[in-house]
């Protein structure tokens, strides 16, 4: 689990855009992209949660075919998602005080990802 905020906020910030959207999208099928407070308890809470909800497990259809055993990760990163809007308020991610975007990787094995950040506005 990462924090992207600081990258996603230097992008919104070079765009020029002083009001309008900031779309963050994780390219590929077993990571997802949200928002939490980035704390150590709910940065160890989350993917535990997703564990319980969503276990590891060779019983998932995915396995059946592919036998690679990430399933489990499709899974969770469709539950969560693999985007998020933020609006922009004076040139700056309008996010509560408390709340960072995070990218996390649900997959059994490390990946190199590309997030996409997508500024609209004026």
């Amino acid at each position: 689990m990462h924090d992207i905020t600081d990258a996603v906020a230097r992008v919104v910030a070079a765009s020029g855009i002083r009001t309008g959207l900031a779309h963050v999208f994780n390219i590929g099928s077993t990571a997802a992209v949200g928002t939490i407070e980035f704390e150590p308890g709910l940065q160890e809470d989350l993917p535990e949660l997703l564990d319980k909800l969503i276990p590891p497990s060779r019983h998932y259809g995915h396995e059946q075919a592919w036998q690679d055993g990430n399933g489990h990760s499709h899974l969770q990163a469709s539950w969560l998602g693999p985007d998020l809007t933020v609006p922009v308020r004076e040139g700056r991610l309008a996010l509560g005080t408390w709340q960072q975007i995070f990218h996390l990787e649900c997959d059994v094995k490390p990946r190199r990802r590309e997030i996409v950040v997508t500024v609209m506005g004026e």
